[in-house]
């Protein structure tokens, strides 16, 4: 744990939190500042930045735990017409607090939360370009 984690200060309770789940491998918390009412961030008790240094277990662990949210926030009365799960891998990816943690979000009609795509996004790139993205992935996820 780094000292300065506020995600570790929060499952520690060093900070006021509001918990929704803990088990020996995850927290489940309330955000402080939600996308929509039921906001909340799922965190390995183990502090690492990223999802790559997870090890497999805790990282499906956090998807399971996502899915009972995800029924939770659907049976508990507040406004949710779907889920959002989001996670921010690296600061390039808008990730704020370097502690791996997963976003779940009830979504509804105009709820004013949206993604911002480049002026660029409704430009298709040829299959060409596509298939050229696809063989460098492949190549290197065949080599992990």
């Amino acid at each position: 744990m780094s000292d300065n984690c506020i995600l570790c200060k929060l499952r520690n309770e060093e900070l006021e939190v509001t918990k929704i789940f803990e088990d020996e491998m995850v927290t489940v918390i309330m955000d402080i500042q939600p996308v929509n009412p039921g906001h909340m961030l799922i965190f390995p008790k183990k502090c690492v930045p990223l999802m790559i240094d997870l090890d497999n277990e805790i990282l499906s662990h956090m998807m399971k735990v996502a899915k009972k949210l995800n029924q939770a926030l659907r049976k508990s009365g507040l406004m949710c017409e779907g889920v959002n799960l989001f996670l921010a891998d690296g600061e390039a990816a808008m990730q704020e607090i370097p502690h791996c943690h997963l976003h779940v979000f009830p979504r509804f009609e105009n709820d004013g939360f949206g993604l911002t795509f480049s002026e660029n996004y409704t430009i298709l790139p040829s299959r060409v370009e596509i298939n050229k993205c696809a063989d460098k992935i492949k190549s290197s996820f065949e080599n992990l």
